[in-house]
């Protein structure tokens, strides 16, 4: 019960960029930031104080771990995260929660759009 991802949902918005930008690779928290911004086409920018927040709560729910990838000529002190088997499946269940939440809206704006 403990390992199962649903009980992580719903993923709030600021994990669920930090799951989607590490869904493709290991990354410190500054890549993490650029990554989210990228993916939301600007929309959506994380502060390092809500990106560290919200990965320490993903660190102790064992989302996410820190990685030993240490790339030459990269200071030291800097730590890399990647997710975790449980944070893909969590990441999964979100983004098919997701989905569902998206055919709804379109069920209902749809059948608004024909009655007005």
């Amino acid at each position: 019960m403990a390992h199962e991802p649903g009980r992580f949902l719903p993923l709030s918005a600021a994990s669920l960029h930090i799951l989607l930008a590490l869904a493709g690779e290991e990354l410190h928290g500054y890549g993490i930031m650029l990554e989210a911004t990228r993916q939301s086409g600007g929309k959506y920018k994380l502060g390092p104080g809500t990106l560290y927040d919200n990965l320490k709560k993903l660190l102790a729910a064992g989302i996410v771990e820190e990685s030993r990838r240490q790339p030459a000529g990269e200071d030291p002190r800097r730590r890399y995260y990647r997710l975790t088997g449980l944070g893909r499946r969590v990441l999964a269940e979100e983004i098919s929660r997701l989905k569902g939440v998206l055919r709804e809206a379109k069920a209902v704006l749809g059948t608004r759009a024909k009655t007005a």
